[in-house]
């Protein structure tokens, strides 16, 4: 991407920002200590990362972009960043930076039971227009978790330092999905909304030619039509439903298909091509696990 600078390691954002680096592999960067030299900075419009990186913003004159989206930062939100992911940058003229930047490398993680667990974070593939909103009592639990980290970072390394820095990191990740779900829940009307155009889509989609023309209907079509990210907008389903967006797809999939099997002049095959399967034994396999008889049997017992 043009002028993105490409973070290939914690140290490399540190030393963009001049800032000191404790540890090779994580960092914490406090904005109200950060004075950076003029020109220090190349000119650029967002940044490549290879480390996980989270923000904690407390400025409104900072937009970013991320997947063609742009997000205008309130006091006291969160945006979480993955490895291999691009977020670009704009600034008001008389912008200054508040809040903190923590950055981790995966290699941090390597050994750890963390390391393991650490792709379950959904969050970290959101979008940036769908950032966590803290609470004032929320930030101060965030703020403690970072201060335990920085106090392990200024201590002298020892057996216990990476098993404490990870199980920190761990502990900040679970208060974070906590806040999520909380963020859910205060915005159920908005949610609700949002599953109920799905379900227009979706049923749109089912009772059209897409399923012939795109085949099967998916997370992430629904997900692109809805403006939302992938995982954003399943684990929103997955609060409103208790189903996993693909299961709730399969669901309004297998209701047609019911009434489509009681059309005894189509063959089986012809209704699975209809419905945007490719082979006709995988729509009768699934029919089958959902419905507890196959299509041919299930025709023939109504």
């Amino acid at each position: 991407m043009e002028n993105y600078i490409t973070i290939d390691s914690v140290g490399t954002y540190f030393k963009l920002r001049n800032y000191e680096l404790l540890h090779p592999l994580i960092g914490i960067l406090n904005f109200d200590n950060f004075k950076p030299e003029p020109n220090a900075v190349p000119e650029h419009n967002g940044f490549n990362f290879a480390c996980y990186a989270i923000f904690l913003k407390d400025n409104k004159s900072c937009k970013m972009k991320y997947g063609g989206k742009s997000y205008d930062y309130d006091d006291g939100t969160m945006v979480f960043i993955a490895p291999q992911q691009s977020v670009g940058f704009s600034y008001d003229k008389n912008y200054v930076p508040k809040g903190y930047a923590l950055l981790f490398h995966p290699d941090l993680l390597l050994g750890t039971d963390f390391g393991k667990k650490i792709n379950s974070y959904s969050f970290f593939s959101y979008a940036v227009n769908e950032a966590l909103h803290l609470s004032s009592k929320e930030r101060k639990l965030v703020l403690g978790v970072l201060k335990n980290i920085q106090f392990e970072l200024e201590q002298n390394l020892d057996k216990h330092s990476k098993q404490l820095i990870a199980s920190n990191l761990e502990l900040l990740l679970n208060y974070c999905s906590r806040f999520y779900d909380r963020q859910f829940l205060t915005r159920q009307t908005t949610h609700n909304n949002v599953l109920i155009k799905f379900d227009v889509l979706l049923s749109a989609y089912l009772t059209s030619d897409q399923p012939q023309r795109l085949g099967l209907p998916s997370v992430s079509h629904f997900a692109n039509q809805l403006h939302l990210s992938s995982n954003y907008f399943g684990d929103l389903i997955k609060k409103e439903t208790g189903k996993s967006a693909r299961e709730y797809i399969q669901s309004k999939l297998i209701e047609i298909a019911k009434e489509k099997v009681f059309d005894r002049n189509k063959s089986v095959s012809e209704i699975a091509y209809e419905l945007g399967f490719k082979y006709p034994q995988h729509f009768s396999r699934l029919f089958k696990s959902k419905v507890g008889y196959s299509p041919n049997e299930f025709r023939f017992l109504n």
